[in-house]
């Protein structure tokens, strides 16, 4: 009787999940627990009700009281594995999606986490293989979709990427990781107007770093302006806040009053910008201001409706002095060129770590720039990849005056007395083009969709040229055409 009404309890706990009601099935789960607590299937799914509310390590327990009671269960090895990923411990999510697979091979969302977890450690074609596997044994095909569209941007397809999507919004219209990827793949190939419409989506995906704003004001999204009050904000990283920022004079030139808040890092390059009526850092205190409308910096394009052919391009819009850096920017002989070979790792975040490991390179890799003769080099880098310039080899000189930058205002003010910035993919190449000052780019194989395809140039900043690779984690050739630009320059000086 007790095992009939604990199986009953699971079956009312079922039927609430699957209709994704999470919440209320739990209570259901609990109790057929209580009834019987060496009931797997009962542990399996409490396991993945405490994941989808955000209580992994509850999770893990329940998916290993699960495997006690059942050491050959698939489904609780690739669960635990799902929630390892969630935790950023790659190799163990792995070593679990393999488990399951050695225990059925025909496990379709197992074979779908592992190409996941495969595309993140760069074996890109294994992955792929594995999502169209994926496919054919079943998994939910939107979410295979979506991730086979992200893998194909990896290897610069996005054409089939786009199609990808497609059938999955096919399938569900709904989808917001879908859209969303959908929005990047028409934005690498310049289809612009499409691109901001879908990539309003993403908002609503659940790994954005940033959460939904909810304000009662209206979004402005291109209304007539007559004074209004917009509130204008940061979202994403320093480098989009950097490159959206020239949208705001836009703003104000349509008649629109605009509260602008930034990073507290950002916000003294900031009050050079033109058509701020008032600028405010993220972490001050006071209230915010009355105001009218919102938007989000990344949706400013959407807003104006930009093309190829209207992206705001002037040669500068930020202003830096650099007088502060005279004492050491006087004593430098010779072309005068800032480096930068790292971004910044946001280690909560596994798709962004995999993301900054592919766009970012070592010093030792840069290293062969500092031969060229008649150039002064001085580090741009922050972080712990500055550390890199202790290990340099002996007779190289790069100057590394990072205890003198405080906030993106310092580095300008370097960046204005430097005759070029070489840097990675990262939010130097943004404020040195927001500059007008010469900069030159290393662009990894599969690109930001900001940069587009197969160009050397870019038509948001004017003063920045692209060297990309030709092939994944190509950095040497990328450097030897550098290299070569660099003594042209040199010489020229």
């Amino acid at each position: 009787m007790t095992l009939a009404a604990s199986q009953a309890e699971h079956t009312r706990g079922f039927n609430l999940h699957r209709q994704r009601l999470v919440k209320q099935a739990e209570p259901f789960y609990r109790q057929a627990l209580a009834l019987n607590p060496n009931f797997k299937e009962a542990w399996v799914n409490l396991g993945l009700v405490a994941y989808a509310l955000g209580r992994a390590e509850e999770a893990q327990a329940c998916q290993r009281e699960a495997l006690r009671l059942d050491p050959e269960s698939a489904d609780a090895q690739n669960n635990l594995g799902m929630v390892h990923y969630s935790l950023g411990r790659i190799a163990e999510a792995e070593n679990c999606f393999r488990a399951a697979l050695r225990l059925d091979s025909a496990q379709p969302n197992a074979t779908l986490n592992l190409g996941a977890v495969r595309q993140l450690s760069g074996s890109i074609d294994e992955a792929e293989g594995l999502f169209r596997r994926a496919l054919a044994l079943g998994a939910d095909p939107v979410r295979a979709k979506t991730n086979l569209a992200l893998a194909l941007m990896e290897q610069v397809r996005p054409l089939e990427a786009e199609q990808c999507c497609r059938e999955a919004l096919a399938i569900n219209p709904a989808s917001a990781e879908a859209r969303s990827n959908l929005a990047l793949a028409v934005l690498t190939m310049g289809r612009l107007e499409e691109g901001w419409r879908e990539y309003e989506s993403r908002w609503e995906v659940d790994a954005m770093s940033a959460p939904v704003p909810v304000m009662p004001q209206p979004r402005w999204v291109g209304q007539e302006l007559n004074g209004e009050t917009v509130l204008l904000y940061a979202e994403q990283g320093f480098g989009d806040t950097l490159q959206f920022c020239r949208y705001v004079p836009m703003v104000a030139a349509a008649g629109g009053r605009v509260v602008l808040v930034v990073p507290k890092a950002l916000r003294r390059v900031m009050t050079t910008l033109d058509g701020v009526a008032e600028l405010l850092s993220e972490d001050d205190n006071a209230a915010l201001p009355a105001f009218d409308y919102h938007c989000p910096l990344l949706s400013l394009p959407f807003a104006f409706g930009t093309t190829m052919d209207t992206i705001p391009a002037p040669a500068s819009y930020l202003r830096a002095d650099a007088a502060a850096w005279s004492d050491f920017i006087n004593g430098l002989p010779g072309l005068k060129v800032g480096i930068v070979w790292a971004g910044k790792s946001r280690t909560a975040q596994p798709h962004a770590v995999a993301i900054d490991k592919r766009r970012s390179m070592r010093l030792s890799d840069m290293a062969p720039l500092l031969s060229v003769p008649g150039c002064s080099f001085v580090s741009l880098q922050l972080g712990p990849p500055a550390a890199q310039i202790q290990a340099l080899a002996e007779g190289a000189v790069l100057h590394e005056v990072s205890g003198r930058m405080g906030d993106w205002a310092d580095t300008a003010d370097l960046i204005m007395g430097l005759d070029l910035v070489i840097t990675v993919d990262t939010a130097v190449a943004h404020l040195a083009g927001a500059l007008g000052k010469p900069v030159w780019m290393l662009n990894r194989f599969d690109s930001c969709w900001r940069w587009f395809l197969g160009r050397d140039d870019t038509p948001w900043y004017p003063s920045m040229r692209q060297f990309r690779q030709t092939s994944r984690g190509d950095w040497a050739g990328v450097i030897e055409r550098v290299r070569d630009a660099l003594a042209e320059r040199s010489r020229q000086a």
